[in-house]
């Protein structure tokens, strides 16, 4: 117990001289040892790290999930499983649970009527828009923001208590220069008074017959006195041990520099490792957005579809464009049409058209699997390499495909084209 007194004791007398060096430097009433230029520059540096690193980690979190309240609850709920080591369930989407609603909804109506068939059609595609949109916060929660997380929680911890060591150090060592500085003109100012001045040889002592010739009158020669030996010897070893005391402490300053430095030289990894993390990021939000597109080509060539069998019951089952007005960077051009009285089949115009010129032939690959919903259109798998082209009067949002001897249209969105 008395030992932790003593300790407690220490330390506060320890914080309180490193309080007033702190103060008198803010006052400009004590010296301050500046850093190193190149340390400056790596903490100013750091700090900017820092301040964007939160601010970005910040709104991609309201970008992920935009309700604060829901926001509070994940990263709560977030807080207990990784507490507990146990892996986070994946939550319902909003999208999810509107398309559960739709069919829940479609049973009560009847799936047979329009209406229930038709919020059956959409409550299936809000699923797998949800689906998305689950899959994306998932990968972006791993890839992009658990990284930053780790690195304001982890890293940026580390540097910052090297950063308040390397402060105290440098405090302690401004204490021991104003301490050896003090002690030197303590020194100084003793051996200038006239007391002091040594007009006699060291050793000399007055003998008794001396003694005698100064009667009336006693002194003590300065040289003999030993409270003044005493008081000397006391400034002498004041300013050795604040010399000392300073040695220690610009060694441990030097020391702490080093390894502040060395922490600081790594935010250099960190600015690369952020970097494959923001490009894994946007990746992530390219596919969530490529497979919106495509559900909604998809939904609005089955909503079309379904318009035109309750228009027309009796009509030759032609699919109108997948992707109305809405939907579409540009009007589409006008190319000539196809009357379902004709008897003939949609396919047949679309590879006539096919005859025409092409213009900028090119290699493109597949990015997701594409059934073919009618004669005219060329069917895809995942990941193969076709040959596309445009006519002249096509549709924009289509290109024609060649896969061998195969031929027909193929939606934009589906390809990645090569150069």
């Amino acid at each position: 117990m008395d030992f932790n007194v003593k300790k407690l004791a220490s330390g506060a007398g320890v914080f309180f001289t490193r309080a007033v060096q702190f103060t008198e430097e803010k006052l400009g009433q004590a010296e301050k040892t500046e850093l190193d230029p190149h340390l400056e520059n790596l903490i100013t540096r750091a700090d900017c790290t820092k301040n964007w690193t939160e601010k970005i980690l910040r709104q991609t979190e309201v970008l992920l999930q935009p309700n604060p309240i829901d926001h509070t609850g994940a990263r709560i709920e977030e807080f207990i499983y990784d507490k507990l080591d146990k892996k986070i369930p994946s939550r319902v989407t909003n999208a999810e649970l509107l398309g559960q609603y739709m069919l829940d909804a479609a049973k009560e109506f009847g799936p047979g009527t329009p209406y229930g068939s038709t919020l059956i059609t959409v409550g299936e595609y809000q699923r797998r828009l949800g689906g998305a949109e689950r899959e994306f916060l998932q990968t972006s929660a791993m890839t992009f923001l658990t990284p930053l997380r780790n690195f304001l929680e982890g890293d940026w911890r580390t540097i910052s208590k090297e950063r308040r060591l390397l402060e105290n150090r440098r405090l302690d060592l401004d204490i021991c220069k104003a301490r050896l500085k003090k002690a030197k003109l303590a020194e100084a100012k003793a051996a200038a008074s006239p007391d002091f001045q040594e007009t006699r040889p060291r050793n000399y002592v007055l003998s008794a017959s001396a003694s005698a010739l100064h009667s009336g009158w006693e002194s003590w020669d300065v040289e003999t006195d030993p409270r003044v030996s005493e008081q000397r010897k006391l400034l002498s070893e004041e300013v050795d041990k604040a010399e000392h005391e300073l040695r220690v402490a610009q060694t441990e300053f030097d020391r702490q520099a080093e390894v502040t430095r060395l922490l600081l030289e790594g935010i250099s990894s960190t600015h690369l490792n952020h970097l494959r993390c923001l490009q894994d990021f946007a990746e992530a939000q390219a596919t969530y957005y490529a497979q919106c597109h495509h559900y909604m080509h998809e939904l609005q060539r089955e909503l079309n579809r379904c318009a035109n069998a309750a228009g027309a019951p009796h009509s030759t089952d032609v699919c109108p464009n997948p992707v109305s007005s809405a939907f579409l960077s540009g009007p589409s051009s006008p190319g000539p049409t196809v009357s379902s009285s004709s008897g003939q089949k949609p396919s047949s115009l679309t590879m006539e058209q096919t005859q025409l010129p092409v213009t900028g032939a090119r290699r493109a690959k597949v990015l997701y699997d594409y059934d073919a919903h009618d004669a005219s259109e060329l069917s895809l798998l995942a990941d193969e390499l076709i040959t596309v082209y445009t006519v002249p009067g096509m549709d924009p949002d289509w290109l024609v495909g060649e896969r061998g001897n195969e031929k027909g249209k193929v939606p934009v969105t589906y390809l990645e084209l090569l150069s």
